[in-house]
């Protein structure tokens, strides 16, 4: 710990600090406001780590070991030349966790790095030595709530219990990621950060990195630079750097979508100096689940640039779980949903014919493989009926159908009939297929 942060003493309670004018519990949590806010930071080098191996399996069925490799396998290639997916966790208790690690270590990946996760038991550290990992995720829960109402401690105790289990890891030379659970509704000066300050001296004197994860555990957490402790994301990172000592690239951000927050949470912590975000494929997690993998692959590029990653491998992601283990996606669902470029909106329709990019938020074609698409209904008008019979026969320039050409009329007032006879559901492809046949018979035969 630098000598230019002041020390701060923990403050044991009786009674613990529940912040009860946030989180009522009977009503919504209430946000409070500072006057000040903290500057935005956002470190030289920023990346992504995975839990999809451990949060991610806490919320659906566990993965097949065949299936964790295919998926490591497909981190790997979203991870680019420079492995901005730097790390994955995995569980290390049964017989198949074991045997998931030992076979995603046969690839040989440097990127993304493979890591345990354990309790606070010293016993586990056994099977992180067995399995040959370097680095090793340890349960050290921050708030009162956890502290006193499930630990059934206090926190003198508690934080004597943490470092007893960190200077166990480091004895072995194993890299401890102290995660700070439920850190969004804990005591930051009076817990979190005498706690870190403890953990940075341990770094300091063993000479072994000792890392830090703040975990949203419930999602309270806001990318608000102006609300006050525990749940701004700006003011949690800026106070773990400033007034824990913490550096960026030892500190990583772990939320939960709780409150629809969970990518805005994530890309605060890098823009305040987190180096670190954590999230999970397609967002599977705890409850509401974690940051997307996939989203924060885009925020990483819009903050820093393209360093060599392929996107369109998100779409193999989203095929492999579609298709190989039966997930099923919500059509709306951003960058891979089945219909997440699919405008069924005449005007907007009307504006794509004239220049996609009008309604499309990217070169989604070139960037994830995926075409833009009009879903035809009532409110798609004669535009988007050409639209989508362009884009189904893969006609351009000269041969393009116009909004105007006659059988596009007509399949029109085939479709407003539909809806006039109170039909509720979008006009199939089958249907629209047969209906080019019946009225573009020499577009369709070419």
């Amino acid at each position: 710990m630098g000598n230019h942060v002041k020390k701060h003493s923990l403050v044991n309670v009786s009674e613990p600090n529940l912040f009860r004018e946030m989180f009522p519990y009977h009503d919504i949590p209430k946000l409070v406001f500072e006057s000040v806010s903290v500057p935005v930071n956002v470190p030289d080098n920023i990346w992504i780590t995975d839990t999809t191996f451990r949060d991610g399996q806490q919320s659906r069925p566990p993965y097949t070991v065949e299936q964790i490799v295919d998926i490591f396998g497909l981190l790997h290639r979203l991870s680019g030349p420079k492995g901005i997916i730097r790390q994955t966790e995995f569980f290390l208790y049964s017989t198949k966790d074991k045997e998931a690690v030992k076979q995603c270590q046969a690839k040989g990946y440097e990127f993304p790095e493979i890591t345990g996760w354990i309790r606070a038991v010293k016993s586990d550290f056994q099977l992180v030595k067995e399995m040959g990992l370097k680095e090793t995720g340890i349960l050290t829960s921050a708030s009162d709530y956890h502290i006193y109402l499930k630990l059934k401690s206090d926190r003198k105790k508690a934080m004597e219990s943490y470092l007893d289990i960190v200077k166990a890891a480091l004895d072995i030379g194993i890299v401890p990621r102290c995660h700070l659970e439920d850190i969004t509704r804990a005591d930051f000066y009076g817990f979190v950060i005498p706690f870190v300050q403890e953990l940075m001296e341990l770094s300091a004197s063993y000479k072994i990195p000792v890392k830090v994860r703040a975990c949203d555990t419930m999602g309270y957490g806001v990318p608000y630079e102006n609300t006050a402790l525990p749940r701004s994301v700006p003011r949690l990172i800026h106070g773990l750097i400033n007034d824990g000592g913490v550096q960026p690239h030892l500190l990583e951000w772990h939320g939960h979508n709780d409150f629809h927050k969970v990518l805005a949470n994530a890309a605060a912590a890098w823009l305040y100096g987190c180096s670190a975000a954590n999230g999970t494929i397609l967002g599977f997690g705890e409850r509401t689940g974690n940051p997307p993998i996939e989203a924060l692959i885009f925020d990483y590029i819009s903050i820093k640039g393209n360093t060599g990653i392929d996107t369109t491998i998100i779409t193999d992601i989203a095929e492999y779980f579609t298709k190989k283990i039966g997930v099923v996606i919500p059509p709306n669902y951003p960058f891979v949903g089945s219909e997440f470029n699919v405008t069924r909106a005449g005007i907007h329709a009307d504006g794509i014919l004239k220049n996609e990019e009008i309604y499309n938020i990217f070169n989604t074609t070139k960037l994830l493989k995926r075409d833009i698409g009009i879903g035809v209904t009532d409110k798609s008008g004669s535009a988007g009926i050409a639209h989508w019979m362009n884009s189904y026969m893969g006609l351009q320039g000269k041969d393009l159908i116009d909004k105007n050409n006659p059988g596009v009329l007509r399949i029109k007032k085939w479709i407003d009939q539909e809806y006039e006879n109170h039909r509720t559901t979008s006009i199939s492809n089958e249907e629209l297929i047969d209906l080019a046949k019946k009225y573009l018979p020499e577009y369709f035969k070419r």
